[in-house]
Formats: structure tokens, sequence, C-alpha cells
């Protein structure tokens, strides 16, 4: 199995939950499936969804909640 990366496709700040008092979207070791939801970014107060655009497994999530991220850098890692 090969591992693939997601990449932030603008720059902001990366959230790993929908708030602060929920849940994250995905976790070390959970299935990821193609269209699922695996974190925000946040530009100027507006946020967009990143979803997965392959199907497997979370291996590691490769910048911090609450990061701040440039377009094209990797988000986290899936195995497929």
């Amino acid at each position: 199995m090969a591992n693939k990366q997601i990449f932030s496709p603008l720059p902001g700040t990366f959230y790993r939950k929908p708030s602060p008092e929920e849940a994250a979207y995905k976790s070390e070791g959970d299935s990821v499936a193609v269209g699922d939801v695996i974190g925000l970014i946040e530009v100027m107060k507006s946020f967009h969804e990143i979803k997965a655009d392959s199907s497997g497994t979370v291996v590691s999530f490769l910048v911090d909640n609450e990061a701040a991220v440039m377009a094209g850098q990797p988000l986290l890692e899936i195995s497929e």
C-alpha cells in the first residue's frame, strides 16, 4: 500500500474540528472515504471544507490544529 498526502488548496489556518467543543473530523487510524471532510481552512473569517480525494486510513497529520498553512502544503498522510 502506498501513502498519499492531502494538500491545502489555499493559505490560511487549518482546523481539525468544526468548533472547539466538537470532536475532530478525523484522527490517526480513522478510515477516510473520498469526499470525507478532514478539516477546515479559515481565510479572512471564511471557512472552507477540506475533503479527501482518495480513500484509505489516516497515517498522520502533518500540521497541528490551528496552524497557519500555505497553499500546496501537505496536511495529512493516508495509506491507500
